[in-house]
This record gives structure tokens, C-alpha cells and sequence, in this order.
């Protein structure tokens, strides 16, 4: 089974993406914003997709204040998570952010909240996990 770790300090948030990706995507997820969970979870190799959130709110990292994008890269910087998909989920959809925001974290996809299509964001994470078991 497809296991997906959502990374929200939102626990509505949480709450919906985990019902639209198991319901619409028979997909098993698990939700964390410690930072240091969140890494340990990359490394174990249970997961095959990260949905982070880019403004985080709580979360810390050893003493400092980290957002999705810091968190991101952290895990493309490491040889052990470097291959594992992570989509960014943020409410900042202005022109240009996306670009933007891929280009900073390294992050392999981008959605914008609110999720209106809920049939699409499940393809665009079955999608990235395809893609992601082809090349590796």
C-alpha cells in the first residue's frame, strides 16, 4: 500500500487531506509537524510521498524555527531521502510562488490550498509516486 506522511500544522487541514487520500485513493497516511519525526519517518523508507506544508508554525529543529521549504531541503540534502517525493501544500498561490518555492526547496511538486478538485490532487500524488518507483 502507498503511504503518504502529511506534514500540517493545521489539524483541519490534517484532518481533510488524510480522508481525501484514503478515501478517493485508498491510500495509508500518517501526519507529524515534529521536524525531527518527520526525518526519522523519511529515513525509515516506510513512506513514498511527503505532502509538507510550507508555512509551519511550530515547528522547530534543533533550537530553530524551520518552514516546509527549510524542512524540504534538509531531506533532498540527505543521500537516504534524497529520492523520496515531496509535494509542497501552501495557501500562497501567487504568481510566481510556485516557481519559486520548487526552486528553493527542491520539492518534486506543488499544491495550492484550498484543494477545490479533490479527484486531481489524489492523481498528482499517485502520479508522483509512479514516477518516482520508475526511476529508482
Amino acid at each position: 500500500m502507498t503511504t503518504v506522511l502529511i506534514v500540517e500544522d493545521d489539524p483541519i487541514n490534517l484532518r481533510v487531506f488524510s480522508k481525501i487520500l484514503a478515501k478517493r485513493g485508498g491510500l495509508d497516511v500518517r501526519g507529524s509537524e515534529n521536524v525531527e519525526e518527520v526525518i526519522t519517518i523519511a529515513q525509515s523508507g516506510e513512506i513514498d510521498l511527503i505532502l509538507m506544508d510550507v508555512s509551519l508554525s511550530h515547528s522547530v529543529y534543533q533550537g530553530q524555527a524551520v518552514d516546509g521549504v527549510k524542512i524540504t531541503q534538509l531531506l533532498k540534502a540527505d543521500p537516504t531521502t534524497a529520492k523520496l517525493p515531496v509535494i509542497l501544500v501552501t495557501a500562497h498561490a501567487m504568481e510566481g510562488d510556485q516557481e519559486n518555492f520548487l526552486k528553493q526547496s527542491g520539492a518534486d511538486g506543488y499544491i495550492s490550498k484550498p484543494v477545490i478538485d479533490h479527484q486531481q490532487f489524489v492523481n498528482q500524488i499517485l502520479d508522483t509516486v509512479a514516477k518516482a518507483k520508475q526511476n529508482s
